[in-house]
């Protein structure tokens, strides 16, 4: 585990973050929110500090470009998923910044090469990095098109050896529901549901490719509301605070 020395006892020693792209833009809906950058940023150092955990992050780029707007707009689905995963390297390196001006040494991996700005995933490295105490970013998704985010989250969590993924969620939305809560008043928020629960019945979590990965590997999933303040620390000291799935 990291050499930052915790005071709290935390319910994991690894944690893979999800920060998903849009989740930077704020309500602007697009680019960078330096406002929710600082804050996500100063929450993580907190959790570093208080808990002494490891902490891994993958961030989406979906507040700059998605490849599958790109790929309904009749571009190529690979070019655009390429695309995309070049907006997941602003995003990490504007965390990296932020991360480092709260004093918390940081390393951005990329799946993509591009040694200029950061260094290419290698999995023992990464592992050597957290075990250091740093923060680690991994950007560039898998390196490969037609794989989201979430499924380069599941995978790097269970390279890692993470016992949990942490999927930040933006809009509002504090967990998995049995129906859009945004458009339908009737959903009920669900505090715990297994994997079989979100592939059979289609619940708004993460893709199919990333929910197997997990269960494959045993590897609990817990959705939560990434801009309500204080909810990973208080995840970490193992209240109720989203949506489990195991």
């Amino acid at each position: 585990m990291g050499d930052a020395g915790g005071t709290d006892e935390s319910r994991w020693a690894r944690v893979l973050l999800k920060l998903s792209g849009e989740a930077f833009a704020g309500d602007a809906g697009y680019g960078i929110d330096g406002g929710i950058v600082s804050a996500v940023a100063a929450e993580i150092v907190q959790v570093r500090t208080t808990f002494g955990v490891d902490v891994a992050i993958v961030v989406g780029g979906g507040n700059i470009w998605r490849g599958m707007t790109g790929a309904g707009a009749g571009m190529d689905r690979a070019q655009a998923d390429y695309m995309g995963m070049l907006a997941t390297v602003i995003n990490a390196l504007a965390l990296q910044d932020i991360l480092e001006q709260h004093g918390q040494p940081t390393r951005v991996m990329t799946a993509i090469h591009m040694a200029q700005v950061a260094e290419p995933y290698i999995r023992r490295k990464a592992i050597r990095h957290l075990e250091k105490g740093r923060v680690v970013i991994f950007a560039g998704g898998t390196g490969n098109p037609f794989f989201t985010t979430d499924t380069t989250a599941a995978l790097r969590a269970v390279e890692i050896e993470a016992d949990v993924l942490l999927k930040g969620t933006h809009g509002g939305t504090d967990g998995i529901y049995t129906d859009d809560p945004r458009t339908n008043p009737d959903a009920t928020k669900l505090d715990e549901v297994t994997y079989l629960d979100v592939l059979n019945q289609g619940l708004r979590a993460m893709d199919s490719t990333a929910i197997t990965l997990c269960m494959d590997n045993d590897l609990p999933i817990v959705m939560f509301d990434l801009l309500a303040s204080g909810s990973v620390p208080a995840l970490l000291r193992g209240e109720r605070v989203g949506t489990l799935v195991r």
